[in-house]
């Protein structure tokens, strides 16, 4: 829980976005300050303030608009990234202000960026010649006074105070798009005039869901029933309204989908002035990212913790980390560097860009049985890694009550797995080997849990 002593506003050609504590490389800081200077493209900007404020207030399934949520805000010396997610969890948005954007230098740290519906109102209002002073922080805040000067009545300034608390399903959900993102492929892009056509076609938010494989032409693309070399499937295709607002801005389009090329999630990336606007969206409308199963192989590796460790050890809010260099410095082979940075994303302090093909690092609180509570299927697996035997090449028996499940390679005879497959991750059994250091290789594709 965190809390903004001020407001979020646009007066005069000057943009004050307020943030609550930040998680900085010097510990915390109750006044953080990101950046003070111009912004080059104002109206991208606040095009960009607004798309994020779209998606986050907007329950695409099932429409019903919602309260706003604050969007996580981390500085990374050569650029700003602000996540959130939408109110059904099943669209997240992140845009990249990057360092060609700004006339002046960035700082370093994380904290929640307020973005109030005054200052929405506001920023519709911005235009591509306004000169824009921007000020990221809580530093240089000026608000009405009220009273009589002439009277000689000091005016007082009005302190507004608003808890800030991030949703438990966004720390979930962070993790888990993290290891779907990071699986990603590009397969098209559109560029300028194509890509603004296609942004106009897409249908509002209120409009029922589309599925098919979006496939490019010489306009744009559309949505045809069978798969080709060049096309990307996509479910939902009304959630990606909110770039309506920056349709004039748009640079290029980058379309992206798991590397099985399987119907499943997928994501966009859109090109900006000064900017990038990333969107994805799970493999049904109905689906959200919070949903465990994503990391749950990762997670079950032996010794990860200590892993964990070592490489937390090394962050300081890189834009994108140098995994070799983190591997050599500590003797780690692949599987064990993606376990400890799995392990890591689930705590909410990696996000995984795919347009650079990296992780990046966002420090969110320590909450030590996060990943405990957030994953029960864990849990149980930890008090039956006792129980497993060997039963032959490539197989064990897991006592589970009075019964023996029999794990051979990646399967189980118990009713989840014969349910479920490994759609949603592992079942416990298959987990309780995993930590006993059993050799279980995941073949299927991990999607997100339905709501």
């Amino acid at each position: 829980m965190r809390s903004f002593a001020n407001q979020s506003h646009l007066t005069h050609g000057s943009l004050a976005l307020a943030i609550a504590p930040a998680l900085t490389p010097s510990g915390i800081v109750a006044s953080p300050n990101f950046y003070k200077g111009f912004a080059i493209y104002p109206q991208v900007l606040a095009r960009g303030l607004l798309v994020l404020g779209d998606i986050t207030s907007t329950r695409y399934f099932k429409y019903v608009p919602e309260a706003l949520r604050d969007p996580i805000l981390t500085a990374q010396g050569d650029r700003l990234r602000a996540e959130c997610f939408s109110a059904c969890n099943g669209v997240y948005v992140r845009m990249d202000l990057l360092q060609s954007g700004f006339a002046g230098d960035i700082s370093f740290g994380t904290t929640n960026v307020d973005i109030g519906t005054g200052l929405r109102t506001a920023l519709t209002n911005v235009k591509q010649g306004d000169k824009l002073h921007l000020n990221i922080g809580n530093d240089g805040f000026t608000t009405t006074h009220f009273g009589q000067e002439a009277g000689g009545v000091v005016g007082m300034d009005v302190i507004h105070e608003r808890p800030v608390q991030m949703p438990d399903r966004w720390v979930r959900a962070l993790g888990n798009s993290a290891e779907i993102h990071r699986g990603m492929i590009p397969v098209f892009s559109l560029k300028s005039a194509q890509a603004q056509a296609f942004v106009m076609s897409l249908p509002q938010a209120t409009s029922k869901s589309q599925a098919g494989w979006l496939t490019p032409g010489r306009t744009g693309a559309k949505l045809m029933p069978r798969a080709s070399s060049t096309a990307v499937y996509i479910s939902g295709l009304h959630r990606l309204s909110a770039l309506k607002r920056i349709m004039t801005n748009v640079q290029e389009i980058t379309f992206y989908m798991p590397e099985s090329r399987e119907p499943g999630p997928c994501m966009v990336d859109v090109a900006l002035p000064g900017a990038r606007i990333t969107i994805s969206l799970t493999a049904e409308a109905w689906q959200g990212y919070s949903g465990e199963g994503a990391l749950l192989t990762a997670l079950a590796q032996p010794d990860v913790l200590e892993d964990v460790e070592y490489v937390h050890s090394m962050l300081g809010f890189e834009a994108a980390l140098n995994e070799a260099e983190i591997a050599r410095t500590w003797n780690m082979n692949d599987d064990r560097l993606h376990a400890a940075l799995a392990h890591l994303a689930v705590s909410g302090k990696l996000g995984y860009d795919a347009h650079d093909n990296a992780y990046f690092h966002r420090e969110l609180p320590d909450e030590p049985d996060r990943i405990l509570k957030d994953n029960p299927r864990l849990v149980a697996a930890r008090k039956l890694a006792d129980a497993v035997t060997p039963s032959g090449e490539n197989a064990w028996l897991v006592r589970s009550g009075n019964v023996d499940y029999l794990v051979q390679g990646d399967r189980c005879t118990c009713t989840w797995y014969l349910k479920h497959k490994n759609s949603r991750g592992p079942c416990k059994h298959i987990l309780a080997v995993q930590l006993q250091g059993g050799d279980v290789a995941q073949e299927t594709d991990i999607l997100p849990f339905r709501l």
